[in-house]
């Protein structure tokens, strides 16, 4: 029995909040009285009066995009497909899914892997990477996983459940890996979010169906709770717990009516959904500093925004059209981010989810790829936003070129150094790069040093950075020195300013 399907007799009312959801981006619980963000000077010699907060601003959207058929099926005799999560990661697209295999013991949901060139595919063959424990609160079912990477290891957060008729007995789980394909169950195997109970329902689901992104050393866990407070009649309701604590364990906030809150438990009271929604995904859009969260709406999957404090919605929501059958996974980067646009990494962004689309005889099935385009998104306006252009080169004020990393500012004196060094150049400087401080200047001729191992490195103010070859040295017109393996470790190291 697929662990995330809403009984038969809620679809109807589910139909009806959809149409309402459709609508509109107001979600109950919504705050009253909060302020308004404030945006942060553009420079520290200069106060210019702050760009007005983005306020529902209506999108452009292009590019419509979609499969020519299924791109993600389990193999062998898996019933159904559905609830996918969708990394981009080392220039691979990597799949978890919601199914069941016979081979994959106890008989429950089974969480199934795939990877491929894009979200079109072709994918690898399906294999199985997490199973039901056979004990705890997880013992029968896994299912719904959502993946975020931190450093090097990987966290997955499941929905588990011990049996079919488990009356509001669906809860959170998270596990560990270094590879994405071995997990390790953390928090001593037992779940990290239950449901609240604040209202028995009719739907007796529970809590499940979350999705986590990782933003600023905050994990954001987005999940359902057909027993919370705020959730609509039928279950339906999307709540947010934080912490820096990848499980959970310490340090939690709730959102709330008045913004996050700490909290004792992580089922206490939820007074506030930020959609009214089953099954959702969200990621988050550096270049706006906005949420994204995608639910199936009746013609297909809305995305809905909210700044980073949830006090707005900078904008109005959007539509991927096209059919449907359970919740969607967005494509996003390994921490729960979009994609940043090559060509326009401030006024575009990609939205492509991955949704079944038919009712097997079991289950959703038929996991196909739609997509299009956001455009006019007017991003990159603060030193926050101005991150998403890392590795990117703008104009300088010195008519020279220069180029964000890891939100700093190195200035080139030559335009070709820059743009070799560069993943991109853009045509205007975006407004908030005046707020990123100046870490370097490369002047045209700096030194160069050489170790034995041919690894090359130009001095900047008597700092060593690495830029690996010869190439951009020699376009810089820089004399290479060789030093001995000595010399070169003595060298005070630019930090992480070669890292793009």
């Amino acid at each position: 029995m697929p662990l995330s399907r809403r009984p038969p007799a809620l679809l109807a009312a589910l139909a009806l909040v959809s149409a309402v959801t459709a609508c509109t981006n107001a979600a109950a619980g919504d705050p009253s009285g909060i302020p308004q963000e404030q945006v942060a000077p553009t420079s520290t010699k200069k106060t210019p009066a702050p760009a007005p907060p983005r306020d529902k601003i209506t999108l452009a959207t292009e590019n419509g995009r979609q499969s020519s058929g299924t791109v993600l099926a389990g193999a062998g005799d898996a019933p159904y497909n559905y609830a996918p999560a969708v990394m981009l990661d080392n220039g691979r697209v990597r799949a978890w899914w919601c199914s069941q295999l016979s081979a994959a013991p106890p008989g429950g949901d089974d969480i199934l892997y795939s990877e491929g060139p894009s979200a079109d595919g072709p994918f690898s063959t399906a294999v199985p990477v997490f199973s039901g424990s056979g004990t705890s609160f997880d013992a029968m079912h896994t299912c719904d996983p959502s993946l975020i990477k931190i450093g090097d290891t990987y966290y997955m957060y499941y929905t588990g459940a011990s049996r079919d008729n488990h009356a509001n007995g669906s809860s959170v789980g998270v596990a560990s890996s270094k590879d994405g394909i071995s997990w390790t169950r953390e928090n001593g195997g037992q779940s990290i979010v239950a449901p609240a109970g604040d209202n028995i329902r009719e739907n007796t689901y529970g809590a499940g169906q979350q999705s986590a992104v990782y933003v600023d050393g905050w994990v954001y866990l987005m999940f359902t709770d057909t027993t919370g407070l705020a959730s609509h009649q039928n279950g339906a309701g999307q709540y947010v717990l934080r912490s820096k604590d990848p499980a959970f364990t310490k340090g939690v906030e709730a959102l709330g009516t008045q913004g996050f809150k700490p909290v004792t438990s992580n089922n206490q009271p939820r007074t506030r959904s930020v959609v009214e929604a089953f099954s959702a995904d969200w990621m988050w859009i550096e270049a706006v500093s906005s949420f994204a969260i995608a639910h199936e709406t009746d013609n297909g999957t809305t995305i809905t925004f909210w700044n980073k404090d949830f006090t707005r919605h900078p904008f109005e929501p959007v539509l991927i059209p096209g059919s449907w059958k359970e919740g969607p996974g967005l494509v996003r980067t390994p921490e729960g981010h979009a994609a940043v646009d090559p060509k326009d990494p401030c006024g575009r962004v990609a939205l492509d989810v991955l949704r079944g689309t038919i009712d097997g005889p079991a289950g959703p099935t038929n996991i196909s790829h739609f997509g299009l385009d956001a455009v006019g998104i007017k991003g990159c306006a603060t030193a926050a936003e101005a991150k998403a252009l890392n590795g990117y080169a703008v104009p300088s004020p010195e008519r020279t070129l220069d180029v964000v990393v890891n939100g700093t500012v190195m200035r080139f004196e030559r335009r070709s150094v820059a743009a070799k060094f560069a993943r991109g150049v853009l045509g205007t400087r975006p407004p908030g790069v005046d707020s990123l401080k100046l870490a370097v200047r490369v002047p045209a001729g700096a030194p160069a040093v050489m170790n034995p191992d041919n690894v090359v490195g130009l001095v900047l103010d008597d700092k060593l950075w690495v830029v690996g070859s010869a190439e951009v040295a020699t376009l810089n017109s820089s004399t290479i020195t060789p030093v001995s393996a000595e010399q070169w470790a003595r060298y005070q190291r630019l930090p992480d300013l070669a890292k793009r």
